[in-house]
């Protein structure tokens, strides 16, 4: 008796600045077929900035509809503007036994903790100190102080809560980190639902 391919999921928490997607970009071609789950927003789409890709750009009257609908696992509204991570392409991603890679916050991973608690794999990834974070946040001249002041305020208030993860990664080589999170996701992969793992059992006992 064979126990089918799963769709799993693999949540990724952490500072920004961390490194995840560096991360993710030197594992991807190693983790087998994997949908990297990407926020729902309202906000009008940028200049350089694609539809699929960047976000599922979508209408308020769609997105309250969805809200209505419970297809989003959390939500927000940020300067007048809802953002969301929507539950359809996730749950098409898990029927068609890909991994699911989340890039969310600590709020974030409960909501997944919640809704898909018993196929998730959460890891925490983080520089090895405070202050390489701020070297790293400064180094790539992208925020103005006052925002990487707000970062750096609230990687301290997420860095205590390191405990709801499975797995720490501290990033502080590259290629290290990465291999470190390969064996993990490779690991997420064997993850069994509750209810396959129930039928299991019951086909065992075939007395």
């Amino acid at each position: 008796m064979l126990i089918e391919k799963n769709g799993v999921v693999l949540v990724l928490s952490g500072p920004s600045g961390a490194g995840k997607s560096s991360l993710i970009n030197k594992i991807k071609e190693d983790i087998g077929e994997y949908y990297f789950s990407i926020s729902t927003t309202t906000r009008p789409i940028r200049e350089g900035e694609s539809d699929g890709i960047h976000y599922h750009f979508v209408s308020e009257a769609e997105f309250k509809k969805d809200i209505e609908d419970d297809n989003f696992l959390e939500y927000a509204i940020v300067h007048g503007n809802y953002y969301g991570t929507s539950l359809k392409p996730v749950k098409k991603a898990l029927l068609e036994g890909k991994l699911v890679i989340f890039d969310i916050d600590v709020q974030g991973n409960m909501a997944v903790q919640n809704r898909l608690g018993d196929i998730t794999t959460s890891v925490f990834i983080t520089p090895p100190s405070l202050s390489e974070l701020q070297r790293r946040l400064v180094s790539r001249s992208t925020d103005s102080q006052e925002v990487i002041d707000g970062r750096l305020k609230m990687a301290k208030r997420e860095i205590q809560r390191i405990s709801e993860y499975d797995y720490l990664v501290v990033n502080d080589n590259l290629d290290i980190a990465a291999d470190v999170l390969r064996q993990i996701a490779i690991t997420a992969r064997l993850k069994i639902p509750h209810d396959k793992i129930n039928t299991f059992v019951q086909e065992w006992e075939d007395i």
